[in-house]
């Protein structure tokens, strides 16, 4: 298995003029380019990263992110950890449903509690939280009604 610095040399050499950056040991994926770079980890013969495990999204109160587990089940390798960052005002990421179906599910959970909006997702609607709830819980500026009241005594 490949490290995650030999994995984006590879995708810098794929991908020139794409500026993929490392944090820790994921790699950070522009937005723009995630799909394209995400079918070339599934498709190409020397990653073959054909299961994605899990999909989290985080608020970091300057931008959210959503991170990505994918794994080699052909290769035995993983996982490979991509992260992608949008902004908190028009929070949106392309979907991966089409390339691994695994991350229908996880998307809509990082759309309820985020608000994290995934382009060409098949079926985006809450899966957690009610049709009418306008918020969204795990976002940092999210403040309960009760929030302000102090707590009673027992």
């Amino acid at each position: 298995m490949k490290s995650p610095i030999e994995i984006q040399a590879d995708l810098n050499q794929k991908f020139p003029g794409i500026a993929i950056m490392m944090d820790g040991t994921s790699l950070v994926v522009p937005k723009e380019e995630w799909l394209k770079i995400a079918a070339f980890l599934k498709t190409d013969p020397e990653y073959t990263l054909d299961y994605l495990s899990s999909v989290t999204g985080t608020d970091y109160k300057e931008y959210l992110e959503v991170a990505y587990h994918l794994y080699s089940i052909s290769k035995r390798y993983g996982p490979v950890a991509i992260k992608v960052r949008t902004d908190l005002e028009k929070s949106s990421v392309p979907s991966v449903t089409r390339l691994w179906r695994s991350a229908e599910f996880q998307e809509r959970e990082a759309y309820d509690l985020l608000g994290i909006h995934f382009e060409g997702h098949p079926d985006l609607r809450r899966i957690l939280m009610w049709d009418g709830f306008q918020h969204h819980p795990l976002r940092k500026d999210y403040v309960q009604d009760d929030q302000d009241r102090p707590v009673e005594q027992f």
